[in-house]
């Protein structure tokens, strides 16, 4: 493997193709990871490479751990830069991961600051005054407060990180963006002298991304969602070390097609209840499989004659009341656990019965889901909706997967999904 230009550690799998899809449409060649590598692991050459996680609801020993073995493997792959990619709510709780893994990667790399930007604007995330919107809203009133794992009520990144961190937190504000990459930089150096270990940056559109980029161009690490790093591979361009417009085609992919849906956000909802309008579906009962049922063999015997070109749909979806009405009897933790085991089985079981082309909705789903059939890595390949790209797996049997976070996608993603692959 050529040497890379720009490391990534990302806290969960969909949040890592997200990142690959912003930098595959800037022009670089992207490799994703999935878990820390085997050392002697084989990686295509590639201009930017990315270690996906499965950390974001860790326990923060335990995603620390995680992130500084990730580093440690880019660090010898010898990237040049190295970015630490968290979800556009900023999921997280007052312990962590966030702050935690980022302080820890500062302290690995011998820095003493970085900077955090979650926004997206192309999703309707944007930051301004330190405060984070989803859409028109803050995200203390977003859907996200109800979230099972990270209920995100506090809209302020710089308390949400400060609750986190014991650095002290800063704010670049849009009214200094708007001026440009030597204004932010300039404020930067005050916040350093007035003793800020992070600084939460302001942005509320792709213009505001770009800037930042440049800003950020000699920084060790930058941390963001993935329109952060929009702006990252112009610095490399400037520099001479990378080409812009460098084509990404993905290998032909055959077989039958499928749908798994662990997500219960708003999005993945929506995009379920249109699918199961027109497409065989099958929904999974936490209940049952708590109760001893073989839940993931009926789904299986439901699917077998079923698959084919035309997806099928199977989905553990639901409302917030009925998420709390089956975390209140079986535990959250547990209620979760139960169902990613479970469709981490489906997904052997199709795969196993000729399923090669798969869309997998959620992030900790899709992290059991690749982990259960032992896909080591992905080449990224075009978008099908904003941060959401087609990849296939760099392991055999050659899988197309789409692995989406709960929150992304168009109500018609599931469908138009396999029209898009290549």
């Amino acid at each position: 493997m050529n040497k890379i230009l720009l490391g990534c550690v990302a806290d969960d799998f969909t949040g890592a193709t997200d990142l690959a899809s912003t930098l595959v449409k800037a022009g670089m060649r992207t490799v994703q990871l999935l878990g820390v590598p085997r050392p002697d692991m084989a990686v295509p050459d590639a201009d930017c490479v990315i270690v996906a996680l499965k950390s974001r609801s860790n326990p923060a020993p335990e995603a620390v751990a995680a992130s500084l073995a990730a580093l440690d493997w880019l660090r010898r792959a010898g990237a040049q830069q190295f970015y630490f990619k968290y979800c556009s709510t900023f999921d997280s709780t007052d312990k962590g991961n966030i702050g935690p893994v980022a302080d820890a990667l500062c302290d690995a790399l011998g820095t003493d600051f970085t900077v955090f930007n979650p926004a997206f604007p192309t999703n309707k995330r944007t930051v301004y005054q330190g405060y984070l919107f989803v859409g028109d809203v803050l995200l203390s009133e977003s859907s996200m407060r109800h979230h099972p794992l990270t209920p995100m009520t506090d809209a302020s990144l710089v308390r949400v990180l400060g609750r986190q961190t014991p650095r002290k937190v800063g704010l670049v504000p849009h009214a200094t963006v708007a001026k440009g990459a030597e204004a932010i930089r300039a404020a930067i150096a005050q916040l350093k002298r007035d003793g800020c270990g992070h600084a939460v940056l302001d942005a509320i559109g792709d213009a505001d991304l770009l800037v930042l980029g440049e800003a950020c161009a000699d920084m060790r690490l930058v941390t963001g969602g993935s329109g952060m790093a929009m702006g990252l591979p112009a610095n490399f361009v400037r520099q001479g070390l990378l080409t812009p417009g460098q084509a990404i085609r993905l290998p032909a992919v055959s077989g039958h097609a499928a749908v798994l849906a662990g997500s219960c956000s708003a999005a993945t909802q929506g995009q379920v209840a249109l699918m199961k309008q027109t497409h065989d579906a099958w929904e999974i009962d936490p209940v049952a499989i708590a109760d001893g049922r073989d839940v993931a063999g009926e789904a299986l015997a439901w699917a077998a004659p079923k698959l084919g070109d035309r997806p099928i749909l199977i989905y553990s979806t639901g409302s917030p009341e009925q998420v709390s009405a089956v975390q209140s009897r079986l535990g959250r933790e547990h209620a979760g656990a139960l169902v990613e085991e479970t469709l981490s089985k489906i997904a052997k079981g199709l795969v196993t019965r000729g399923v090669r082309r798969l869309v997998v909705a959620g992030g900790e789903t899709s992290g059991a889901i690749v982990g259960a059939l032992g896909v080591e890595g992905l080449q990224i390949g075009a978008e099908i909706d904003p941060g959401v790209p087609w990849t296939a797996s760099l392991d055999e049997p050659r899988l197309a997967l789409a692995l989406k976070s709960g929150n992304f996608g168009t109500p018609d993603f599931f469908t138009k999904a396999f029209a898009k692959y290549g």
